[in-house]
């Protein structure tokens, strides 16, 4: 399993981002992170991965290769677990979340990618 993980600081936070991974992985709320627009994130990855198997309201399969994720939300967190899948995918994902403003905190790592270099 892979582990992807974003949230937003709100203007001017900066907090010490593994500290911060591990309240969000509690569930915990934190001051200086926005709240998500969970539903609209969950809907934009289900229409970009359209053509995968979806399992439940959080799991994706891919039925032509390689892969599955699950998706675990708070309201200030986006938790992306991959099984199996290719890194094509996971910058996929990344990609999506970009869009949303939250960068990628791998905490196989660990590093936050504030400013994706593209």
């Amino acid at each position: 399993m892979y582990e992807l993980f974003f949230w937003k600081y709100l203007d001017e936070v900066y907090l010490n981002h593994h500290l911060v991974y591990e309240a969000l992985l509690e569930k915990e709320t934190l001051e200086g992170l926005e709240e998500l627009p969970v539903e609209v994130i969950l809907n934009r990855i289900s229409n970009a991965f359209s053509t995968w198997e979806k399992v439940d309201e959080s799991s994706w399969k891919n039925n032509k290769g390689p892969g599955a994720f699950q998706i675990i939300t708070t309201p200030q967190s986006i938790q992306i677990d991959c099984y199996g899948t290719e890194g094509k995918t996971m910058n996929a994902l990344v990609d999506i979340m970009e869009e949303f403003k939250c960068p990628l905190y791998d905490p196989q790592v660990p590093q936050r990618y504030d400013e994706m270099a593209e």
